[in-house]
C-alpha cells in the first residue's frame, strides 16, 4: 500500500516508520527544511512542500495513494490536505490538537474518515487509521514484535478452517480468538474461523505480511 504523511514532526515520524517497518511505501510532505533533513537522515521519502497547497500535494500522485495522514501540528493545514486528498479518492486521517477538536470535526468534517488526537493514541493508533479495514496493531511489543488483531474476510484463505489447523509462521503465535460480535479470548482449538471472527496474533515484523494473509487474505486494507 502507498500513504501520504503530512508534517515530519514527531507524530509523522513515528508513523511513517511503523508503516514502512510492515513493508509499505510512505512518503511525507513537510515545508520546514530542518524537519526535512531530519526525517530524510533517517531514510524516508521526504518532499518539499505545504499540506495545504493543492499543487504540492498533487505533485505526490495522489490518484495512487491509498491513504494521507494529515499529521502536522497546524490543524488547518491539515483539514485543508484532507479535503483535498478526499477529493482523489484517498482514506483520509486528520490529527487534531485537543479533545474538543477532535469531537467537533469528528461530527462534522465529511471529508474526513478518520480524526486522532495522537498526544492521547499514539502513533500505533495514527497508523491504524490510515491502514482502516481488518488489521489493527495493538501494540509495537519490541523493535520488531507487533501484537495484531485480526479481522476474518470474506477472501481469507483460512475461512471455514478450526483454529487447530491454522498455520502460522514459525516466529508468530496465537493468542486470543473471539466470534463476531463477542468478546476476545484465550482462543479454543476447536473453534472455526468464520467472516468477522477477531484473531490476536503476536509476529514479527518479517511474518505480518503471511499472517494477514492467512487471515484477512490479499483484498487491500484500507478503505477507499
Amino acid at each position: 500500500m502507498r500513504f501520504v504523511i503530512v508534517g515530519a514532526g514527531r507524530v509523522g515520524r513515528r508513523t511513517a516508520r511503523v508503516v514502512e517497518e510492515e513493508g509499505h511505501d510512505v512518503t511525507v510532505i513537510e515545508v520546514d527544511p530542518a524537519a526535512r533533513e531530519r526525517v530524510r537522515s533517517e531514510g524516508f521519502d521526504v518532499v518539499e512542500g505545504d499540506g495545504s497547497n493543492e499543487d504540492d500535494l498533487l505533485s505526490v500522485g495522489l490518484e495512487d495513494v491509498d491513504a494521507l495522514g494529515a499529521l502536522s501540528g497546524d490543524v488547518t493545514v491539515n483539514l485543508i490536505a484532507c479535503m483535498i486528498a478526499k477529493a482523489h479518492g484517498c482514506r483520509t486521517v486528520l490529527r487534531v490538537d485537543g479533545d474538543y477538536r477532535e469531537y467537533v470535526l469528528g461530527k462534522y468534517a465529511s471529508d474526513v474518515d478518520e480524526v486522532i488526537y495522537p498526544e492521547r493514541l499514539g502513533a500505533i493508533a495514527a497508523k491504524n487509521a490510515l491502514m482502516g479495514g481488518s488489521v489493527r496493531a495493538i501494540a509495537d511489543v519490541a523493535q520488531n514484535v507487533q501484537l495484531l488483531e485480526l479481522t476474518v474476510s470474506e477472501d481469507a484463505p483460512m475461512r471455514g478452517y478450526s483454529l487447530s489447523e491454522l498455520e502460522l509462521p514459525a516466529n508468530a503465535r496465537l493468542l486470543g480468538f473471539g466470534k463476531e460480535g463477542e468478546s476476545v479470548g484465550l482462543p479454543d482449538a476447536d473453534d472455526s474461523l468464520e467472516l468477522g471472527d477477531r484473531v490476536v496474533v503476536i509476529a514479527d515484523f518479517d511474518s505480518l505480511a503471511d499472517v494477514r494473509h492467512l487471515i484477512v487474505g490479499d483484498a487491500p486494507t484500507a478503505a477507499a
